[in-house]
């Protein structure tokens, strides 16, 4: 062990040795720079620019562009980066995490790294915690690069589409990390490509790194919609179905027919009509009718499929409970998904719970990775360099301080009760209070600051209560937090990224003790990493300062994980009575290793959480590609949508020919699933197919798919019109199937513990079956698209209009279907006398809007 802690304090040695040397190299420009005017200092953007253009790499322009930004800092911001702070640039600039302390300035210290990364045109994006740091430093630092010839934007949540695409355009973007990450997933749910706001991910500067990229990293985000769950329309689809005839061995007349081994039912020629009827529309299978489809599929499987007392029953609260095919037990809490479980409770007659649905998701861990480069600053990460190491490749690097730092951390106070501490913590702060030293005191939660202040008050002390809920209001709290006398009550992460300044007075006390900022905790938090920070708080660039944390037997910490080799410690030195108190090295270093056990499982609960995000994260990549492809394709998809075609023909008579060979009721049942998916009826007759091998089969059926798709292409005429309904088929259908499928894959995250307990892993059976369900994905997105494609029905005038963004189903939406088609319909607006025949898709639109064509009224409509 100790040749491990050797070998690492030597190679730090080492890292800083070189990063000294560098440092020294970016201040041999600074005469020269200090010499240049406000204009030719300005000039040397555009010259930078120009030579990364011509070959130079950005470590080629280190040394210089860093002098730059120091000598523009100093003009306009009257600031200048100590050595230490070029040495942070450089850590920052390749990639790593510089461990800087509390008030060694970070944010002036990424002022360097940014400028040389944004020369590079592909974008920077520094990331915060919270909106108000973000606007902040975007406000205070955009002065310095707007200066020198870049652009800053600000991303925030109450931005529009529009708004976010100009700050993502910008050289330089301030956001939070949230938000970059749920932008990214709504730009793959959107139409169109003018509708995407972010850029490709190149270079993100995080800020208080280990906050944003370990501490929120159990938490994936997820973008949730409100599930298919209209109960009207599920009554209303349920009661068409029962008015159905048929029987599973199907008959000539039948309304559907199902296939008993694969457990699927689908309506027959005049089960369709009977459905174009009840709901009043002129073709079941158009696209604005695509989700209705979705409706009567799940009711004919809830009624014709799906059996009570066997796949699932009813309780005598009236809930629809699924029946485990292995145990025969009934599975409480779990449902079946993709809007099944409500149509089975339409059947039963029972109430319909709604269900929420994750459209999109991803971790942390994912979505950072994607940049071309990532790092990160924090004064206190060398406690999770393993993890930065593992997940991320960043490599943590301390920086020394600018000034020695002369804050007195005193040994832990420990108390046998929770009031016996909290007592002690009220006499040390009336005692500080009165001597006119600023106090912070730290809490681990909530509810232990409320009980503080309560006990503040009693005693007659005035002060603060910080707990997070205003972020504007938490940096000027902090802020005057260092005045002579202020008490501050925080959480323990409050205030990071905001200097507590001293106020007049306070530095120079007469008693050493009472000198500085007086750091109290009132309990040990479960990461050593916010203890350290809560200390750092004090004590900034050589400040005096004092911390002093107390502790309880009573602690949430100590009772999990400590108190009872504690308070056998406790007994051996014979200590009792409310008011004992104890101060020991081995009670702190028991305390240390509680907080060390804590840290590893929260390592294994991110890193589980990864591992099986990892499982669809090649999966969202391969998705997100091709509907990016379809997004921003210039010419038709007719050679993509082909081989959709095809495939879905080779499944189909891979499943009717299990043998390699149609017999005559395989032949029938091709003939019937054919014709209801993609022929007119009559297409194909059973003499056509006699003798045929499959592949004949094949040939035969896919020249008639590639006919009918042809006459659909004539109806939209123009290739612009083409693309459009083509775009608008593929988009639909993709991610209808992707957001069911993610929600599958939720749902089954959340059951494949279980399998644990039959010795199954429980990650290996999620990999496999979510492998297996992926497949399945693609081949439904592939049958729906060449039904849809098949059975559209298609006016040769119509006016194509499409959605601005992912949509869901409401009751509004379908429950007032009516017989009017979308060439009708477009003729009711202003604008029916103009002429949109020889538009194209870039040009102005003929209403006058200012629009494209193709952003106005040439939109697709497929809602």
């Amino acid at each position: 062990m100790a040749n491990i802690i050797q070998k690492i304090i030597e190679n730090d040695k080492k890292q800083l040795k070189k990063l000294h040397k560098m440092a020294e190299k970016v201040e041999s420009y600074e005469t020269a720079c200090a010499a240049m005017s406000d204009t030719e200092l300005q000039a040397k953007t555009p010259e930078f620019k120009q030579r990364y253009q011509n070959g130079e790499t950005l470590d080629d322009l280190l040394y210089e562009a860093f002098a730059v930004a120091r000598e523009g800092a100093k003009r306009i911001l009257g600031l200048f980066p100590y050595h230490v702070q070029i040495m942070g640039g450089i850590v920052l600039h390749n990639g790593d995490v510089p461990e800087m302390r509390t008030g060694e300035g970070k944010t002036l210290t990424a002022t360097m790294p940014v400028y040389l990364n944004a020369l590079a045109g592909e974008g920077v994006h520094v990331v915060t915690v919270n909106e108000y740091l973000s606007a902040r430093d975007a406000t205070e630092m955009g002065e310095l690069y707007n200066w020198l010839g870049l652009t800053v934007g600000i991303n925030s949540s109450t931005k529009s589409a529009i708004e976010k695409r100009e700050a993502y355009a910008c050289d330089i973007t301030y956001s939070t990390n949230s938000e970059l990450g749920f932008d990214y997933l709504r730009d793959n749910m959107v139409t169109t490509f003018e509708e995407m706001s972010q850029r490709p991910l190149n270079f993100a500067l995080v800020d208080e790194v280990d906050s944003i990229l370990i501490d929120e990293a159990r938490t994936p985000l997820i973008i949730s919609g409100q599930a298919e769950s209209s109960s009207a329309l599920y009554y209303r689809a349920d009661q068409f179905v029962k008015s159905l005839n048929g029987r599973e061995d199907y008959e000539e007349g039948d309304d559907y027919k199902i296939d008993v081994q694969s457990k699927t039912i689908s309506l027959t020629e005049e089960g369709i009509d009977k459905a174009e009827k009840f709901f009043a529309i002129d073709n079941l299978y158009d696209l604005e009718n695509a989700a209705l489809t979705h409706f009567v599929d799940n009711s004919l499987r809830a009624n014709y499929i799906m059996s009570l007392d066997f796949d699932y029953m009813v309780d005598d609260n009236q809930e629809v409970l699924i029946v485990d095919q292995f145990t025969g037990r009934a599975m409480e809490g779990r449902r079946f998904s993709d809007g099944l479980h409500q149509a089975i409770e339409a059947k039963e007659g029972v109430p319909i719970q709604d269900e929420s649905k994750t459209m999109a998701s991803i971790t942390y861990q994912n979505y950072f990775r994607m940049y071309k480069k990532l790092a990160g600053m924090s004064g206190t990460a060398k406690t999770e360099a393993e993890e930065f190491r593992e997940i991320y490749n960043m490599q943590i690097i301390p920086i020394p301080t600018n000034m020695p730092i002369i804050r007195v951390d005193h040994p832990d106070l420990l108390y046998p009760t929770i009031e016996s501490k909290f007592a002690a913590v009220v006499r040390d702060v009336k005692d500080r209070h009165e001597k006119g030293q600023p106090i912070l005191i730290g809490t681990v939660g909530v509810e232990t600051s409320e009980i503080i202040s309560q006990k503040l008050v009693e005693s007659g002390i005035p002060h603060e209560v910080l707990n997070a809920k205003n972020h504007f209001k938490e940096a000027q709290i902090i802020m005057n937090a260092g005045q002579k006398g202020a008490v501050t009550i925080a959480t323990n992460m409050a205030g990071r990224g905001t200097d507590i300044k001293l106020g007049a007075g306070v530095v120079n006390h007469p008693d050493s003790e009472y000198r500085g900022l007086a750091v109290i905790g009132t309990e040990r938090h479960e990461s050593r990493r916010i203890d350290n920070q809560l200390r750092g708080r004090s004590g900034r660039q050589g400040d005096p300062g004092v911390s002093q944390f107390y502790l309880s037997l009573e602690d949430d910490l100590m009772r999990r994980f400590g108190s009872e080799r504690v308070a056998a410690v406790l007994e051996r030195f014979k200590i009792e009575g409310e008011d004992a108190v104890i101060k020991s090295r081995m009670i702190t270093n028991q305390i240390e290793a509680s907080q060390k056990r804590v840290e590893g499982n929260n390592y294994d609960s991110r890193k589980q959480v990864l591992q099986y995000d990892d499982v669809i994260r090649e999966q969202r990549e391969v998705i997100y590609k091709q509907r990016y492809e379809v997004i921003t394709a210039q010419e038709s998809l007719t050679p993509q949508l082909l081989g959709m075609f095809e495939r879905t023909i080779d499944r189909i008579i891979a499943g009717q020919a299990p043998l390699g060979k149609l017999d005559e009721t395989g032949t029938q049942d091709l003939i019937v699933q054919v014709e209801s998916s993609f022929l007119p009826d009559g297409e194909i007759t059973a003499s056509d197919l006699e003798g045929l091998s499959l592949s004949d089969v094949k040939t035969l059926i896919f020249d008639k798919v590639k006919a009918i798709y042809a006459e659909q292409m004539e109806k939209l005429a123009e290739p612009d019109r083409q693309l459009s309904f083509q775009q608008a088929v593929i988009l639909r259908t993709v991610d209808t199937n992707w957001s069911d499928h993610i929600d599958q894959l939720d749902q089954m995250r959340q059951s494949v513990g279980l399998r644990g307990y039959a010795q199954n892993n429980p990650l290996v059976e999620y990999q496999q079956e979510a492998f297996n369900m992926f497949n399945n994905m693609v081949g439904a997105i592939e049958f729906e698209v060449t039904r849809l494609m098949m059975k559209a029905q298609i006016h040769p005038q119509t006016t194509i209009q499409q959605d601005t963004g992912p949509k869901v189903v409401t009751t509004a939406s379908l429950e007032n279907l009516t017989d009017v088609t979308p060439s009708e319909a477009s003729t009711n607006d202003e604008t029916s006398g103009l002429d949109f025949s020889n538009v194209k898709r870039n040009d102005p639109c003929p209403c006058g809007s200012g629009k494209k064509y193709k952003n106005c009224h040439g939109r697709v409509n497929i809602a």
